[in-house]
């Protein structure tokens, strides 16, 4: 018999900008020491791994938010569709409670 499961922990909240951003000012940073250095001729190819490690990270600036944006509205989205749904069973659950009232006091004078 297995035991049952218990229910996944919340995600963590990260600042995923910053990371973008961290990321992009490191390979700039190693793109600039490695102009200062100097490469030889069949390694210059390092340059183009840091160039496109910082524009990697720019567009990571750039598209992180509007992501998070995104998914925040279907999040949204959703749960008010979750709301729309379950909110006519409440309707019914509250008249149906409304009525058991007046049930019980007819049951009361008849009896």
């Amino acid at each position: 018999m297995t035991r049952p499961r218990r229910p996944d922990p919340p995600p963590m909240q990260t600042n995923d900008v910053r990371i973008a951003a961290a990321g992009a000012a490191a390979w700039a940073v190693a793109f600039v020491v490695l102009l200062i250095v100097g490469l030889p001729d069949d390694d210059q190819w390092w340059l183009w791994v840091c160039v496109t490690g910082f524009a990697s990270g720019v567009f990571g600036v750039w598209y992180v938010p509007r992501l998070q944006a995104r998914r925040a509205g279907q999040e949204a989205a959703r749960a008010a569709q979750r709301e729309a749904e379950a909110k006519p069973d409440a309707d019914a659950d509250a008249d149906a409670d409304a009525d058991k009232p007046a049930e019980t006091a007819e049951r009361g004078r008849g009896d």
